[in-house]
C-alpha cells in the first residue's frame, strides 16, 4: 500500500501523527507526507525552515513534502486565519505539483484544527483517484467558536458550509472520541464513521529508554505535571488559581512542561502573585516526554468549560495512562469519564480551581501504594483499549477497506 498523509502539522511539531506515520512505515506502508512549515505552538517558523517556498525532506523512511504557509503568530485572529487559509491554498495549488510523481492508494487526513486542511486532500484525492480517509481530532466549527477567535455568524455559517462539503465527500471518517459522531451526522447523515481512538508511541510504556533531561523540580517533593500546549483551550488559568490556593503547602509543586499562547501570561501571573510553587519549565523534545512524565507524582490534564471540549479526549490522556502515573482530569465530559472508568485518577469539573486544589491535596495525602495502583490501573486500561500496535493494525484495515470500496 502507498499512503499519502496530509496534515498541516508534522514533525518537528509535536503531534500524534508523527508516531502514527512512523508506525505505518515500520509495517511496510510506503508513506508520503504533505504538510506545511513547522511553526506550532509558538507561532514562529522553526530554525532551519522558512515560511516561503516548497521543500522536500525525509524522516524515518517517509518522504515529507512541505508547502509555504503564513506563520500563526500569537493571539492574533488575523494571523491565525491567514495561517489556516494559507495552508489550504498552498496545499491545493502547490500540493498536486509537489506530488506529481506520487500515486497513493489512499489519503489519510490528520485533522485537528483546522478541518479546512481536508480541502486540498479532497482535490488531490480526485486527481489521483484515491479515497480520502478523514481522522477527526477536533470538531468544526464548534472548536473555532469555543476558542474565541471567531464570533461572526456570517463567517461561522460559511465555515459550516465548508465543513458540510468536507464530511459529505470523505470516503471514511475516523473519530478520536465517540461523542463526535452526533456532530458529524448533523452535517452528513450518511457519513461512514468509525471510532478510532488516539494512542501514543510505545516509548511511553518504557520511559527509561529515551532522552532523560534533568528537571530539578521533578526530583524532590510532590510534583503535579501539566504537559503540552499552553493555550486558551486548556484553560491554564485554573492551574494558576490552584497554585495560589496551594501556596501554603510547601511540599507540592505544579510543573508546566510546554509552551503556547498563554505561557507569557502564566509567567506574568507567577511573578505578580509570588507563586514559588509554580514552575514553568518550557518545552522539551517529544523523545524526552515519557521520562519526564514518569518522574511526576501526578499528571494533570485541563480543558476549558465549553460544550465542545466535553466531547474531546486530549491525546495526553492516553500518554498519561501509558506512563503509569495517577491522573487529575480537570475537565468535563468524555476525557474525565475515561479517567474515572479506568480508575486511573481523580476527575473534577473544568475550570474548578478549588476542586483542582482539593484533588491535588487528596492525592498528596494518599498512601504511595494507592497512588501507584491508580497509575497501574491507567496503564492496564491503556493496554486494553489504546495499545499502539493494535490500533495501527486497525488503521491499516480501515485504509484497505476504503481502497476496496473506492475501486
Amino acid at each position: 500500500m502507498r499512503l499519502l498523509v496530509l496534515s498541516q502539522y508534522f514533525w518537528p511539531e509535536s503531534f500524534r501523527i508523527n508516531e502514527l506515520t512512523a508506525s505505518l512505515v515500520e509495517r511496510g506502508i510506503q508513506t508520503d507526507v504533505l504538510t506545511g512549515k513547522p511553526n506550532y505552538p509558538d507561532g514562529q517558523v522553526f530554525p532551519g525552515y522558512r515560511a516561503g517556498g516548497c521543500t522536500q525532506e525525509s524522516r524515518g523512511g517517509a518522504r515529507i513534502f512541505r508547502v509555504p504557509l503564513f506563520p500563526r503568530g500569537r493571539k492574533s485572529r488575523i494571523r491565525l486565519a491567514l495561517n489556516y487559509l494559507s495552508f489550504v491554498v498552498s496545499g491545493a495549488v502547490f500540493g498536486p505539483w509537489q506530488l506529481r510523481g506520487v500515486r497513493p492508494d489512499a489519503i489519510l487526513v490528520y485533522a485537528p484544527s483546522p478541518l479546512l486542511q481536508a480541502l486540498p486532500a479532497l482535490l488531490i484525492g480526485r486527481l489521483k483517484g484515491a479515497p480520502v480517509v478523514l481522522y477527526v481530532q477536533d470538531l468544526w466549527p464548534e472548536s473555532l467558536e469555543a476558542t474565541g477567535y471567531v464570533s461572526s455568524r456570517p463567517i461561522i455559517w460559511m465555515v459550516e458550509q465548508l465543513v458540510r462539503f468536507i464530511y459529505r465527500r470523505a470516503d471514511l471518517i475516523l473519530i478520536s472520541s465517540r461523542p463526535f459522531e452526533a456532530s458529524i451526522k448533523r452535517f452528513s447523515p450518511r457519513a461512514r464513521i468509525i471510532y478510532y481512538p488516539n494512542s501514543v508511541d510505545a516509548s511511553f510504556c518504557n520511559p527509561d529508554t529515551g532522552l532523560q533531561p534533568k528537571v530539578t523540580e521533578l526530583e524532590d517533593g510532590f510534583s503535579v505535571v501539566f504537559a503540552g500546549n499552553v493555550g486558551s483551550a486548556q484553560a491554564v488559568s485554573v492551574i494558576v488559581k490552584a497554585a495560589s490556593l496551594l501556596k501554603s503547602q510547601p511540599g507540592i509543586r505544579l510543573v508546566v512542561l510546554g509552551s503556547g499562547s498563554e505561557l507569557a501570561w502564566m509567567q506574568e501571573q507567577k511573578q505578580l502573585l509570588g507563586l514559588d510553587n509554580l514552575y514553568l519549565a518550557g518545552r522539551f523534545p517529544v523523545e524526552a516526554m515519557p521520562y519526564l512524565l514518569s518522574k511526576a507524582s501526578a499528571l494533570l490534564v485541563t480543558l476549558a468549560a465549553r460544550p465542545i471540549f466535553a466531547a474531546t479526549v486530549p491525546s495526553k490522556v492516553q500518554a498519561y495512562m501509558a506512563v503509569g502515573r495517577p491522573i487529575i482530569a480537570c475537565m468535563n465530559g468524555e476525557g474525565a469519564r475515561l479517567v474515572e472508568e479506568a480508575r486511573a485518577g481523580l476527575a473534577v469539573p473544568a475550570e474548578d480551581a478549588e476542586g483542582l486544589a482539593t484533588a491535588i491535596l487528596r492525592l498528596f495525602a494518599m498512601p504511595a501504594g494507592e497512588r501507584a495502583q491508580l497509575g497501574a490501573n491507567g496503564r492496564t486500561y491503556y493496554r486494553e483499549h489504546f495499545d499502539n500496535d493494535k490500533l495501527v493494525s486497525e488503521l491499516i484495515s480501515h485504509l484497505q477497506d476504503a481502497i476496496g470500496n473506492k475501486s
